[in-house]
């Protein structure tokens, strides 16, 4: 009897204890559901903030490229450095000559004579260059003041034509021409004219001006002088020689 007693207490308790084992098996269930959740957003938090470290580390160094570009003055500044150029026209002399070049000037230019008359005539007809010694161009204005008579005293020849009023560029390395007519009379008799051992001249700035130096043309080999009068004229500066030649080469 106590053993059917024993049994059947046995079997009572047993739902009771299976629903108190599920109550305790739901609580757990829910405290570990809660942990589970904090744990994701803690989880979530320091990834959340990890990453927007991360992200505002990457955008610095675009954001400093910029400033931090030195190129961009330094094209700048050669920029500046090479606009510099219009200082060239401080080289103008004698009042100006409306070019950005210089004058020419005496002392950068060589000087040579060459005869055009045939051998056995009488001298009459010379062409006159100048060549510029420099490499930078120069600039010839008007005509020569060429003079026959020793020193600077003489009477300049007079010129044949208006001369050209556009100044001439002279390259460096280049050349420039200018016609002269020396002697108009026939000779005859024992008629004594004036004589000239060489040509001198000086040069004229763009107003007309008169610069500093002097010119000297030698005569060609085989003349030790040459008559000359009050007919003679000279051509303005040319770029060619036959420009400088063919109204003197009418006289």
């Amino acid at each position: 009897m106590n053993s059917k007693t024993d049994g059947a207490g046995s079997a009572r308790r047993s739902p009771r204890g299976i629903l108190v084992g599920a109550a305790v098996a739901a609580a757990l269930l829910a405290a570990t559901g809660c942990q589970s959740s904090g744990g994701d957003d803690e989880a979530a938090g320091p990834s959340g903030s990890a990453s927007a470290g991360r992200s505002a580390g990457a955008t610095t160094p675009k954001s400093n490229a910029p400033s931090g570009d030195s190129g961009t003055g330094t094209t700048g500044t050669g920029s500046g450095t090479a606009s510099a150029e219009p200082a060239g026209d401080s080289g103008e002399t004698g009042g100006g000559n409306g070019t950005e070049y210089q004058d020419c000037r005496v002392t950068g230019l060589t000087t040579a004579v060459e005869l055009q008359d045939a051998s056995g005539e009488t001298p009459r007809h010379f062409l006159l260059t100048v060549t510029n010694g420099g490499k930078a161009p120069c600039v010839l204005s008007e005509a020569p003041l060429v003079r026959l008579g020793a020193g600077d005293d003489a009477p300049a020849v007079a010129t044949l034509e208006e001369p050209d009023s556009e100044p001439l560029v002279v390259a460096g390395d280049g050349k420039a021409y200018a016609g002269l007519y020396v002697f108009g009379n026939d000779e005859g008799g024992e008629a004594e004219y004036d004589q000239a051992d060489r040509f001198t001249a000086t040069l004229v700035a763009g107003e007309g001006t008169e610069l500093g130096g002097t010119l000297v043309f030698d005569l060609p080999d085989g003349l030790d002088s040459v008559s000359y009068d009050d007919a003679a004229r000279v051509n303005g500066w040319a770029g060619t020689e036959g420009l400088a030649m063919r109204p003197i080469n009418q006289l």
